[in-house]
């Protein structure tokens, strides 16, 4: 189910800088629209590609940085606050997690599966408002709760998807809580009609 109403989408898409959209999608399309790239993601277990997914579509298409750099924003392996137990990954804001990820390979075709472990990992985290799952070649994006989400085929998307990915993703879009804002935006809008 979607999160968004496209009106309020359409406002904040256009809102966003044209030449870094236009630098964002050439890199996310030189690699995960390249068919002989998709082959090899295909191939890959979770452990052979986790670190690679994460910089490939976190710090080259969508800015964050990735720990031991300076100034980081997102980590590996965050450990949980109250257990043993580890998100894939969690993008941080004052040193709190305010996303986690959890990655799959393509093996995994259902990613209600993810879901269940990704919001297990949320609710560990005290400030965590986002959920991202992903199995290499889907991606979902969830915003506080597990009942609506956005899905993105990474090795299809249109660049028409990949701005409300772009709009959701991108570090200083999901670290100022923009996703959460068009979120709240919809929900009146829609209660409005």
């Amino acid at each position: 189910m979607p999160l968004f109403q496209q009106s309020v989408v359409n406002k904040y898409v256009s809102d966003i800088n044209k030449t870094e959209l236009q630098i964002a999608w050439q890199a996310f399309t030189a690699h995960f629209h390249n068919p002989a790239m998709q082959e090899n993601i295909r191939n890959l277990k979770e452990e052979e590609y986790q670190e690679g997914f994460v910089r490939d579509l976190f710090v080259t298409v969508l800015g964050y940085t990735l720990n031991p750099q300076p100034g980081y924003n997102l980590v590996l392996e965050k450990k949980s606050v109250t257990d043993a137990t580890k998100s894939d990954g969690a993008i941080l804001l004052k040193n709190n997690v305010i996303a986690v990820i959890e990655l799959k390979d393509t093996g995994t075709a259902d990613l209600d599966k993810v879901s269940n472990q990704a919001f297990g990992y949320k609710h560990k985290h005290k400030n965590c408002t986002y959920v991202i799952t992903a199995n290499f070649e889907k991606l979902r994006f969830y915003i506080n709760d597990a009942t609506d989400f956005e899905e993105f085929n990474l090795f299809t998307l249109s660049q028409q998807r990949f701005a409300l990915l772009y709009l959701c993703l991108q570090q200083q879009n999901l670290l100022a809580d923009i996703p959460l804002h068009v979120k709240q935006q919809s929900v009146a809008r829609e209660e409005n009609v």
